[in-house]
């Protein structure tokens, strides 16, 4: 039997989603849960990786059990019980014996926060900024972002990636009535390291370094040295990620 689990995590004490010899990571300590709940080893598998002190409001793992899973709700209470402060989880829903977490992902959307002002309250995520930053030339440079182009410009030096081709779907700026600038932007897939680049770049143009026409030549440069520096990874959500909905096969049953 296979299940989707969604989950949220605060990325601060960990090295990332990923597995790491010799290094806490949001899959190590969710695995150790999910093994002590169902008293067998669990292996998981993610629908992204992120790297170390980036967050997740929304993440989906798929893993398998030899049984089903009688009460979803319930055993999302119990693995809660077990799981630190710092990660939880929201939903257990059955899906195809052969769904991926990773692979079957139409769309995920990632969200940057920006505090314009010092705050004890949100220093672990938001990156606090005191700049002036016009948001109208961010936002006239993002709309050149959509589309189906390649991102090497943004793309962490030494990849192992077939292709740098991305399409993306939307990428905007918006002031929340809190006064954080909100950056969304969502695709089908991202390089790794893209998004922090991509909004230390559009920072720079928020504060007159660069043009959005400069900004379209660093997309076309296919450069990484062209591109601003990455934004600090507090800043930084995984907050969405669709599938078809032929993935799963009931709503929260087994």
């Amino acid at each position: 039997m296979r299940y989707f689990l969604q989950l949220s995590y605060l990325g601060k004490a960990y090295n990332g989603w990923q597995i790491q010899p010799n290094a806490p990571s949001v899959q190590q300590t969710l695995q150790q849960s999910l093994g002590t709940l169902l008293r067998r080893p669990v292996e998981t598998v993610g629908a992204g990786r992120t790297d170390t002190g980036v967050h997740a409001s929304f993440y989906v793992v798929h893993f398998d059990t030899e049984a089903p899973i009688a009460d979803p709700e319930d055993f999302c209470y119990h693995l809660n019980a077990l799981l630190p402060y710092d990660i939880a989880v929201q939903r257990l829903r059955r899906v195809r014996n052969d769904a991926h977490a990773r692979f079957d992902a139409l769309e995920r959307e990632y969200k940057y926060y920006i505090s314009p002002r010092k705050n004890p309250f949100n220093r672990d995520t938001a990156y606090q900024l005191a700049w002036p930053l016009d948001l109208c030339r961010m936002n006239e440079a993002a709309a050149l972002l959509p589309g189906e182009q390649d991102f090497t410009s943004f793309c962490k030096l030494h990849s192992d990636n077939k292709t740098n081709l991305c399409r993306i779907a939307r990428a905007g700026w918006q002031r929340q009535d809190d006064g954080l600038l909100v950056f969304t932007i969502a695709a089908d897939r991202f390089l790794r390291n893209m998004v922090r680049a991509v909004v230390g770049t559009l920072l720079d143009v928020g504060r007159g370094k660069l043009t959005a026409e400069d900004f379209r030549s660093v997309i076309a440069g296919r450069d990484r040295s062209l591109a601003g520096s990455s934004a600090p990874p507090q800043g930084l959500f995984l907050s969405r990620v669709t599938y078809p909905e032929t993935t799963y096969i009931s709503d929260d049953t087994n």
